[in-house]
């Protein structure tokens, strides 16, 4: 079994708090602070559905009849040109998935909201469904905290072999030979976008996003912080306790 595999499934196997209506569940965190992994673990232990607008554009993007609609055409050519899509074209994707029926006790929010103008249109949104919708609770906020340096060595250790496609982090999970495989002795090699010049950067152009966003969600009472350099079991408890917490 893969590792990430066994590592959820590790995961998954801790009971769950009790949480009836999970509602919107925002998860933020820095490239590699490993948010996607907590996320997939929310959505086993609670069955709610994940909402990603990277999964929604290529979805719509891929779909032979969506993606001739005129909201489809739109998102098409803005994606076809290497432009970034509009914010009013991504809320009313966003809108669309929403009114889906596995929505109803709640969702993980992937990729959105994105900035301070999102989360406001957001939180007006949801504050406008019917009171007896329980997809109408209120956007919670968990950020996944992780020290720089350790992000840094999460993403910039990365080797992967190009042969059996086995993956290493240099400094977390080392070849056994140098920069060889472990299961071919194939050499190691490193994503171009893995470098630190390339992650310093990714982590400005985040932390200037997201900031807004968590002071938005402070200040409302619905933010939470969580150590994410723990063990990744712990931190999946954090996670839970921490949305339990502001769900009561």
């Amino acid at each position: 079994m893969p590792v990430a595999a066994t590592q959820e499934t590790a995961l998954t196997e801790h009971a769950a708090p009790h949480l009836a209506m999970p509602g919107p569940i925002l998860l933020l965190g820095a490239p590699g602070a490993g948010k996607g992994t907590q996320s997939k673990v929310l959505m086993s232990a609670w069955e709610i559905p994940q909402i990603s607008t990277g999964d929604i554009l290529r979805g719509l993007r891929n779909d032979p009849e969506k993606s001739v609609t005129p909201l489809g055409q739109q998102v098409c050519t803005a994606m076809d040109s290497g432009k970034l899509v509009s914010d009013a074209l991504v809320e009313q994707l966003v809108l669309d998935r929403l009114a889906q029926q596995d929505t109803a006790r709640g969702y993980v929010l992937d990729g959105f909201p994105r900035t301070l103008a999102q989360a406001t249109w957001l939180d007006a949104q949801l504050a406008q469904q019917r009171p007896q919708v329980s997809s109408s609770l209120p956007v919670i906020a968990v950020m996944v905290q992780v020290s720089y340096t350790t992000l840094m060595r999460r993403t910039t250790g990365r080797r992967t072999c190009p042969s059996c496609s086995r993956g290493y982090n240099v400094f977390f999970q080392p070849p056994k030979n140098d920069s060889l495989c472990d299961v071919d002795a194939t050499e190691l090699v490193q994503r171009p976008d893995d470098t630190e010049a390339v992650f310093a950067e990714r982590l400005r152009t985040y932390d200037s996003l997201t900031t807004p966003v968590v002071e938005h969600y402070r200040a409302l009472g619905r933010f939470a912080e969580v150590d994410g350099g723990q063990a990744m079991d712990v931190v999946t408890h954090r996670v839970m306790d921490a949305i339990v917490r502001l769900r009561s």
